[in-house]
C-alpha cells in the first residue's frame, strides 16, 4: 500500500522526499514509546507492547520504503547509483555492528544495570539521532529521476508491468532466496558455538587473540572512571560466537568498498553472482572442520564475510535497475512499487528462514536446554549451517542467468532514457 500511495505522490518536494519528512517525528517517537515500559500492569504492558510495535513497523514501513525508493531517483546514472548503494551499506553495517557488538553494554551503563531503564535512555538518544538524520536526508536530496509520462496510471496496469518484467520476477525470487540464508545460517551460528565447536579451544582462541586481556583492560578503565563494566558473555561459546558475527560484519565493511569498482567495471549482475558463489564457498567449509579448527571457522567466516559484502549494495542497485528497465519497456515509471514488492520479498525469506531454523532443530532431535546433544542433532547444526544455508545462495547465482540486465544492457537503458528525458524536457 505504502508503494502505490507513494508511486502517487506529487508534491514540490518530489514522490518520496515527503515522506521520509512527514514520517521522521512519528518514527522517533514511537521507537522511543516501544522501548519504554510503563507501569501498567502485566496484562496493560502486553497490550500496550502490541500497539507501540504494531504502530511502529507500520510507519516503518512508511519511512523505509519511500527512503529504498529514494536511491532509484536521486541519479539515472548507473555508476553513481553502485557508489550510493555502497555508502549506504557501510552505514547499515556500521549501525549493525553497533546493535550486535555493542547495544546491551550501552545499555547496561545507561541504566546502571537496570535493562528497562537503560533500554528507554538509548532508544531516546537513537531517536533523536535518526529523527535529526531523516531530516538532513529530505534537506540535504532531489529527486532527478522523474518519469516521462506523467499521466496518473492504474494500480492493475502497475501490477501487470511487474508481472510481465521478467529482471524484476528474478529479482524477487533471488530476494526472497537471500534471506531465506541470513536467516538460517544467522539463527544456527550460535548452535554451531554451543554444540560443536570444542569449547576449550574456544576458550584458547580468545586467550591467543589477546581478546580477553583487551576486555579486562577496557574494564579496568570504565570501572576506574565511575562506570559500570563493558558487559560481555563470559562463557566461551557465546563470546566466541559474538566474536565471529563481528568480524563478519566488519569485513562485510571492507567487501562492500569493493562492490563499486568491480561493478563500474564488469557490471553488477556478474560480480553479483560470482562473489555470491565464493562467499557460499566458505559457508560451505563449515560443515567440514572438526571441533577443534576454531582459527579455521573464523578465517572462513571473514572471507564469507567480505565476499557476501561485495553483493550487498549490489541487490539494492540492481532493484533500482529492475525501475530503469520498467520504464524503458512500457514508459511509465512504478519505483516505490517495484521496491515495495522486494521487500515484502525481504521480509518473507526472513519468515521462511527463521521457520527453518526451528523445524530443522525439530527435525534433527534438538533437546532446548540440554548440555549436550546427539550426534544426529549436531550433524543438522552443522548441515544448516554449511549445506543448506549455502543452498538458496547457488540458487540465486543460477537465476542470475535468466537475469538479462548486464553490463552492455545497463549502458543502452540508461542512454535511451537518457534521451528520453530530454526529448520530453523533464531532466531535472
Amino acid at each position: 500500500m505504502v508503494g502505490i500511495l507513494a508511486d502517487r505522490t506529487n508534491t514540490r518536494w518530489g514522490k518520496f522526499r515527503p515522506w521520509i519528512l512527514w514520517t521522521a517525528v512519528p518514527f522517533g517517537v514511537l521507537s522511543l514509546l516501544a522501548f519504554s515500559t510503563p507501569d501498567l500492569g502485566e496484562n496493560g504492558k502486553v497490550i500496550y507492547a502490541f500497539v507501540t510495535y504494531f504502530a511502529l513497523v507500520l510507519i516503518y514501513s512508511a519511512n523505509n520504503l519511500p527512503y529504498a525508493a529514494l536511491s532509484g531517483v536521486l541519479t539515472g546514472n548507473m555508476q553513481e547509483r553502485n557508489s550510493l548503494s555502497a555508502y549506504r551499506f557501510v552505514a547499515v553495517m556500521v549501525a549493525q555492528f553497533v546493535i550486535q557488538a555493542l547495544l546491551l553494554p550501552l545499555v547496561l551503563i545507561a541504566g546502571n544495570g537496570d535493562k528497562a531503564a537503560g533500554f528507554k535512555t538509548v532508544m531516546l538518544i537513537f531517536s533523536c539521532v535518526g529523527v535529526v538524520f531523516f531530516l538532513i536526508t529530505f534537506f540535504t536530496t532531489r529527486e532527478r529521476v522523474k518519469p516521462v509520462q506523467q499521466e496518473k496510471t492504474r494500480v492493475v496496469d502497475d501490477l501487470k508491468d511487474l508481472l510481465g518484467n521478467r529482471p524484476w520476477l528474478i529479482m524477487l525470487m533471488a530476494t526472497v532466496l537471500v534471506f531465506v540464508t541470513l536467516a538460517l545460517k544467522g539463527g544456527s551460528y550460535i548452535y554451531y558455538f554451543q554444540y560443536y565447536i570444542s569449547e576449550n579451544h574456544a576458550a584458547q582462541f580468545l586467550n591467543e587473540i589477546g581478546f580477553n586481556s583487551f576486555i579486562n583492560g577496557l574494564n579496568g578503565l570504565l570501572t576506574s572512571a565511575g562506570l559500570t563494566e563493558f558487559q560481555w558473555p563470559e562463557d566461551p561459546a557465546t563470546s566466541a560466537f559474538s566474536l565471529f558475527s563481528a568480524g563478519g560484519i566488519i569485513f562485510m565493511i571492507v567487501g562492500i568498498g569493493f562492490s563499486k569498482g568491480l561493478a563500474d567495471r564488469f557490471g553488477k549482475r556478474d560480480v553479483y553472482g560470482v562473489a555470491l558463489v565464493i562467499s557460499t564457498l566458505f559457508m560451505l567449509a563449515f560443515y567440514f572442520y572438526p571441533p577443534e579448527a576454531v582459527w579455521a571457522v573464523f578465517i572462513s567466516q571473514v572471507l564469507h564475510g567480505f565476499f557476501y559484502g561485495i553483493t550487498i549494495p549490489l541487490l539494492w542497485a540492481m532493484i533500482a535497475d529492475v525501475a530503469d528497465y520498467s520504464e524503458w519497456k512500457t514508459n511509465r515509471r512504478a519505483t516505490a512499487i517495484i521496491f515495495s514488492a522486494m521487500l515484502f520479498g525481504l521480509k518473507g525469506g526472513l519468515t521462511i528462514g527463521g521457520a527453518l531454523v526451528a523445524g530443522l532443530l525439530d527435525l534433527y532431535g534438538y533437546n532446548a536446554g540440554a548440555a549436550t546433544q546427539s550426534p544426529e542433532t549436531v550433524n543438522g547444526i552443522k548441515l544448516s549451517v554449511s549445506i543448506y544455508a549455502s543452498l538458496p545462495f547457488l540458487m540465486v547465482a543460477g537465476l542470475l542467468f535468466w537475469y538479462e540486465i548486464n553490463k552492455e544492457k545497463e549502458v543502452i537503458i540508461e542512454r535511451d532514457l537518457e534521451a528520453r528525458r530530454k526529448a520530453a524536457g523533464v531532466v531535472a
